[in-house]
Order: structure tokens, then sequence, then C-alpha cells
């Protein structure tokens, strides 16, 4: 069989399988991924995801690509990266612009936050600590 048929009849194959992939509502997205439907729509409000087409009764109609988006979306929300920085973040990936100094200088900067923060809560503790090892009987009873 000539090397080109047998690449267009693979091409055929593949295509009519991403053809026959079924669209995904809103609900089955949220069941899916564990996200709330109000948070799909906040997030497509924000341009962070984007529904491929829109149902005859005007339902948002998503590919099962959202759920790579929604996940990396919550592992950047999770490291409390700000929406606009996130949709900087997508737009570039989806763009093919390597972002990767750009989200480890995000990262990093996100380290030092959370780093001073385990020192201010430390010498918090430390603070407790003394307090209590210096409390002085204030004539209550004891329970």
């Amino acid at each position: 069989m000539d090397q080109n048929v047998l690449l267009g009849s693979v091409l055929l194959l593949v295509e009519s399988q991403v053809a026959a992939a079924p669209l995904l509502k809103i609900g089955d997205v949220s069941a899916r991924s564990g996200l709330t439907v109000k948070t799909i729509r906040f997030y497509c409000d924000e341009g962070l995801i984007h529904p491929v087409s829109r149902s005859e009764g005007g339902f948002r109609l998503f590919s099962s690509d959202v759920f790579a988006d929604l996940t990396f979306i919550r592992t950047l929300r999770a490291l409390d990266i700000p929406l606009p920085d996130v949709l900087k973040i997508l737009e570039s990936r989806r763009s093919g612009v390597c972002t990767c100094a750009s989200l480890q200088n995000t990262i990093q900067t996100k380290a030092g936050e959370i780093e001073a923060k385990i020192s201010a809560l430390r010498e918090m503790h430390v603070e407790l600590l003394e307090l209590l090892n210096n409390w002085q009987d204030c004539g209550g009873r004891k329970g």
C-alpha cells in the first residue's frame, strides 16, 4: 500500500474519532473535574477557559481538553497565583510562547512569601510559649 494512502487513511480515522468525541455540558465538566458549575462559569467569564461552542439551547459545550486547563489552573491557584497572572500564563502557554522564566519567577516569589510567613509564625509561636511560661496565676479556679 502506498505510504501516502496509508497516512491519509490514518488521518481520516483520527479525524473521525476526534469528531465523534462528545462535547460536554458544563454540568458534565463540573462532575468530572470536581469544580462547581459556578466556578467553571467564572473561569469562562474571566477568559481562563473557553467553550468550543454552544448548544442550540445556548449551553456552553466543552471538549475534553478543558480538563488539562482546569488542572493547570488549580495548580497555579494552589500557589496563590492571582487570576490575572494565571490568565497571562495560560495565554502564553496557548500561544506557544515559553513562559518558563516568568513562571519560575512567580513561583520563586511565592516561595519567598511562604518562607516569610513561616518565619513570622515561628516568632509568634515562640512569643506564645513565652507567654504561657510566664503566665501568673490570675486567682481563678483551675479546671
